[in-house]
């Protein structure tokens, strides 16, 4: 049981644990892995995506540290693989959903929240979900439950994750090894991904007022 809770815990805060494992020969396979895994499979929406590329692009900053374009390309290719892997998931699973089945290894409320989130924002949700944890997990599923024209959910996922990686990658590296940052990770990963989802919150007041101004209209006589 100990075990275990080591395990988990490792994963869990795998970027705290990355010193050790900077002169690795197999570190960018691992990272690739997380990173494919993590935006691939519906059942890992736990493993790091936003601190873990922040600490990377730290690490990378550093003169013995890591390579930032071997780690920009490997893990763009990684997160553009694992939203595919996960599109066609939901393309084969979701006639079983739509049918009523129980699939066992899927959190229904995760699915039903990125489901409200992909009608409020459409196709964009592919790219906003992005610094969105647990709704990036489950964002492609949706998409592919839904039979979202591939062509276009490419495109969002391209996009999407390119500026993903690129800029917690890029953050890392300048400001990943301040004194006050390496103090306060934990509150400044936090700061980043409230930021990052205000696009996700205007674009909901947005909606939400235009809405609004439909159903004003509508209400008014002779309408």
């Amino acid at each position: 049981m100990d075990l275990l809770r080591q395990l988990l815990d490792y994963v869990l805060h795998l970027e705290g644990h990355l010193d050790g494992l900077v002169q690795w020969p197999w570190i960018y396979a691992l990272m690739f892995l997380v990173i494919f895994c993590e935006t691939g499979l519906v059942v890992t929406p736990f493993l790091p995506g936003d601190s873990l590329l922040f600490a990377l692009g730290a690490l990378a900053a550093r003169p013995d540290g890591l390579s930032l374009p071997v780690l920009i390309v490997s893990l763009i290719v990684a997160a553009i693989l694992g939203d595919s892997l996960n599109y066609w998931l939901g393309a084969l699973l979701g006639p079983r959903i739509f049918r009523g089945e129980n699939v066992r290894f899927l959190n229904r409320k995760h699915l039903e929240r990125t489901h409200d989130f992909y009608e409020r924002y459409g196709g964009k949700t592919i790219i906003l979900a992005r610094f969105v944890p647990i709704v990036r997990t489950f964002a492609p599923f949706v998409a592919g439950m839904g039979r979202m024209t591939y062509r276009h959910f490419m495109a969002y996922n391209v996009v999407g994750g390119i500026v993903w990686i690129v800029l917690f990658l890029i953050g890392g590296y300048f400001f990943g090894n301040l004194p006050l940052v390496k103090k306060n990770f934990t509150l400044v990963i936090l700061g980043i991904i409230i930021v990052s989802i205000l696009p996700a919150v205007f674009e909901f007041v947005r909606e939400r007022r235009r809405l609004q101004r439909e159903q004003s209209t509508d209400e008014r006589p002779g309408s």
